[in-house]
């Protein structure tokens, strides 16, 4: 009776687990990808997620830049949303706005070099009324992916005295 009670038990944590990746689990993987750069070496930084969202919902992910780095963060959506996604970013300590695709045409990538480690603050939103009619999908939620990349920062100047 134990050795039951134990597979229900494993049965039922597994089927936890993957329903909390949910149904847009990877889709930053499969969806977000840019054409490798030729030389550029970005790396798929661990701290991408991705997540179902509703119209006029707001998420918000922290995560951890280091100093010597360059960052590449993509944001996609399901077509069902067309390109009304936004995004910011925020400095964590100082709640200071550093960027905003909103105000840079909408543009769903932002590169930049961090000149320091710091926590930073990315809130993803979806505004209502942002889906588009998709026979084949629901209109109030789709998949939003979050890409973040990194790679070391190319040496500038002279590399040698």
């Amino acid at each position: 009776m134990k050795y039951f009670i134990t597979i229900f038990i494993v049965a039922l944590i597994s089927s936890s687990s993957f329903s909390q990746a949910g149904v847009c689990g990877n889709f930053h993987k499969k969806y977000c990808v840019l054409e490798k750069d030729k030389g550029a070496n970005w790396q798929y930084n661990a701290q991408s997620k991705s997540g179902l969202f509703n119209q006029g919902m707001v998420s918000k992910l922290r995560c951890v830049i280091y100093k010597g780095m360059d960052y590449r963060i993509s944001v996609c959506c399901e077509t069902v949303l067309g390109d009304k996604v936004n995004y910011k970013i925020f400095d964590s300590r100082t709640n200071e706005l550093l960027f905003n695709n909103s105000t840079a045409e909408d543009t769903p990538i932002f590169e930049f070099q961090s000149v320091s480690t710091r926590q930073l603050i990315i809130e993803v939103v979806v505004p209502q009324g942002a889906t588009e009619k998709d026979k084949h999908k629901a209109t109030d939620a789709a998949c939003v992916g979050l890409l973040i990349e990194h790679k070391i920062t190319d040496k500038q100047g002279f590399s040698t005295y």
